[in-house]
């Protein structure tokens, strides 16, 4: 990454951002729990969130069966050359939110990965777009498929900003040896 220029540092042109983040909880570090369990977990504080969500800014703010909520902050700092938010911020949020209402209704024992991601993009995000909220809910769970719908809104006005779509695959986890 190029180092800001002088006239860039004395104009205070220059922007920084630094986060820290838990070592992360995988699925072979939960004792048995099932994804709920785990999820409620670092909802109430006693787990971390994922890294990403630092990294994004963004959050697990509700969690129940086959349903998981994010919010995100928009801001400058994922903005793309045209000086709007990345489509890939609002792509992670709908990948979270719909992996994470697939893990709320998976046992111990099992995991999911994203092989599938639909992405709809119906209005751009600026710098200075509200908090935006992505509810993703579970459609079909299976022994080796899942999938989930999710939708990504204004938190305060419900305007919606994109919709999305995912096929997970379902597995066991490998025994720890």
């Amino acid at each position: 990454m190029a180092q800001p220029t002088a006239e860039e540092v004395a104009t205070g042109t220059t922007r920084s951002r630094t986060h820290t983040w838990a070592a992360p909880t995988t699925y072979q570090d939960a004792g048995g729990r099932s994804g709920l369990e785990l999820l409620r977990l670092s909802l109430e504080g006693h787990l971390p969130q994922a890294p990403i969500c630092g990294t994004l800014g963004f959050r697990l703010v509700e969690v129940d069966e086959g349903r998981a909520v994010f919010e995100g902050e928009p801001g400058e700092h994922l903005f793309n050359p045209m000086g709007t938010v990345h489509g890939g911020f609002l792509a992670t949020l709908l990948d979270s939110a719909l992996g994470t209402a697939v893990m709320s209704t998976l046992p111990a024992g099992r995991a999911y990965t994203t092989v599938q991601l639909g992405v709809n993009l119906v209005r751009p995000v600026f710098g200075d777009t509200p908090t935006l909220r992505c509810e993703g809910t579970s459609v079909h769970v299976g022994r080796t498929t899942a999938t989930a719908e999710a939708r990504v809104a204004g938190a305060a006005d419900g305007k919606l900003y994109a919709h999305g779509t995912t096929t997970c695959a379902v597995f066991a986890l490998p025994q720890a040896g």
